[in-house]
């Protein structure tokens, strides 16, 4: 298959707003001018999408809807393949376990020069059956293997043999995500402008751990606002811990926030209580706009955090998320952890990253 030159297409499982899918749009958004990127998602529809998630309309016509069937589809392989057949892309770029079994072993079968495939967490390896599948997938379509964090690729090494597995860190549009003015972004998102404010993001699923944080919140100050930016299916479930906490009078559920930066820029901290991570973004975008933050121990959240000015604490333990964002609360700053996001995790140097690993494709 001749290739076109500097097509790319990431592949993933479904468009909805999270680390993982951002990163990919992020990768399209600041791709190189005489690059041609495209980004196909599994499952989902271009409606469904575009409705929970109205900044894609940015970018697209650069999205492509597979609409795969539940479970293990065969089909989904003949689409992509002869998807791939039609673009000529030089480079296939798949994201988790899904893509890579359907995305990269058709791009395999269709002659793609490069195939790229990242894993943004190991967690999932611990299940035997996406073990033996992800191995059997490596070994058909051999890709350049990605971590996205130093401790990914040490659980990769660990439960996979592959060689030459490559570290490229997360990144974040530092120009985007900025500090600003406080009191603006409280007005905005309707937030009280007095008194401090934790804000957490994240998709209000149990693995994101907000219900530790709602634990946690009847210890620290009771004049203390908590913020919580997201959809997902544990909203009741949240609202309900929230009235038996007798917090809810603190707490603010914003769904989803389109304007991010505004939100981070309206916190006094941000926290992230997950039970598994794998680079999670949010706390880089966070400390881009200033804020200090503590976040859960899981995963490679501890290569995310400015060792001046955020702090880790223990997984499932909500008397210590709430001291250490007592601690927080009380002190006065006295750095920003912005130059600390800006020097290690700019998005700008992650997409060269990935573009040296398939350099001499372009030669």
């Amino acid at each position: 298959m001749t290739s076109q030159p500097k097509t790319t297409i990431h592949v993933v499982q479904h468009l909805a707003p999270g680390g993982l899918e951002t990163l990919a749009i992020n990768m399209l958004k600041f791709a190189k001018p005489d690059e041609s990127v495209f980004l196909i998602s599994l499952e989902g529809s271009r409606c469904e999408t575009l409705a929970n998630w109205p900044s894609l309309k940015n970018v697209e016509d650069k999205l492509i809807f597979l609409t795969k069937k539940p479970g293990f589809d065969f089909e989904a392989i003949s689409k992509l393949r002869k998807l791939f057949k039609k673009i000529k892309p030089r480079v296939v770029h798949t994201h988790h376990i899904g893509p890579l079994i359907y995305g990269a072993t058709a791009a395999k079968l269709a002659g793609v020069q490069h195939i790229v495939h990242t894993e943004h967490d190991a967690w999932h390896l611990n299940n035997q059956k996406h073990l033996l599948l992800q191995s059997l997938a490596l070994k058909l379509s051999r890709p350049n293997l990605v971590a996205d964090a130093g401790l990914v690729k040490e659980q990769l090494d660990e439960k996979l043999n592959y060689a030459n597995i490559t570290v490229i860190k997360n990144g974040i549009d530092c120009e985007r995500f900025k500090p600003g003015s406080q009191a603006q972004a409280r007005f905005e998102l309707g937030l009280p402008a007095h008194g401090k404010i934790i804000g957490s993001a994240g998709r209000l699923e149990k693995v994101k751990g907000h219900d530790i944080l709602l634990k946690a919140l009847p210890l620290i100050n009771s004049n203390v606002t908590l913020a919580i930016a997201g959809i997902g299916s544990q909203k009741d479930a949240l609202t309900r811990l929230a009235e038996d906490l007798s917090i809810s009078h603190q707490v603010r559920f914003l769904d989803l926030v389109e304007d991010m930066p505004t939100f981070y820029r309206a916190l006094d901290v941000f926290c992230m209580p997950s039970r598994c991570e794998g680079f999670p973004l949010a706390p880089l975008e966070a400390q881009a706009c200033g804020v200090p933050t503590v976040a859960t121990n899981v995963g490679g959240t501890n290569e995310t955090l400015c060792p001046i000015t955020s702090q880790l604490a223990e997984s499932e333990n909500s008397s210590e998320l709430a001291l250490k964002l007592s601690q927080m609360l009380l002190e006065s700053p006295q750095s920003s952890p912005r130059r600390f996001v800006v020097n290690n995790n700019d998005i700008r140097k992650m997409v060269d990253a990935y573009s040296a690993i398939t350099q001499e494709e372009y030669a």
